[in-house]
């Protein structure tokens, strides 16, 4: 079951975006940042764990999502593209990772290594000054 982010956890703040776009983005705040607390959500434990867990550089020392959107000339494209971001990021920690199983080397590895090694050093003794033989 997938989990879905509460749209009411989410608080979105309207700011002028960056870059090209003629007289409209110097008097239109159509970017959108949009701000998710994860200790305050109604996200599950272990979800919230793994998210603050990330090293994203979206997430702050306070456990603060921080997503801007700005593609879109319209504010309602960007809030729904940010909310996509969130439930992306949300979505890749939802899943439990699978334990590692320790293994060993079979024997078969263990001597083609060291085969291997051998060859090397081989070679690497060959490429020293050659002895006078008298």
């Amino acid at each position: 079951m997938p989990i879905t982010i509460d749209p009411a956890e989410v608080e979105f703040t309207a700011i002028r975006a960056q870059g090209a776009g003629g007289q409209n983005v110097n008097k239109v705040s159509n970017a959108v940042h949009l701000r998710f607390a994860v200790h305050a959500s109604s996200l599950p434990d272990a979800v919230k764990e793994r998210l603050l867990a990330l090293s994203d550089q979206r997430i702050t020392t306070e456990g603060v999502v921080v997503i801007k959107a700005q593609t879109s000339r319209s504010l309602e494209q960007n809030k729904a593209e940010a909310i996509e971001r969130l439930q992306a990021l949300v979505d890749s920690v939802a899943t439990v990772p699978k334990a590692r199983k320790a293994t060993k080397p079979t024997y078969g590895s263990k001597q083609r290594r060291l085969e291997g090694k051998a060859t090397r050093s081989t070679v690497k003794q060959l490429r020293g000054r050659v002895r006078g033989t008298d």
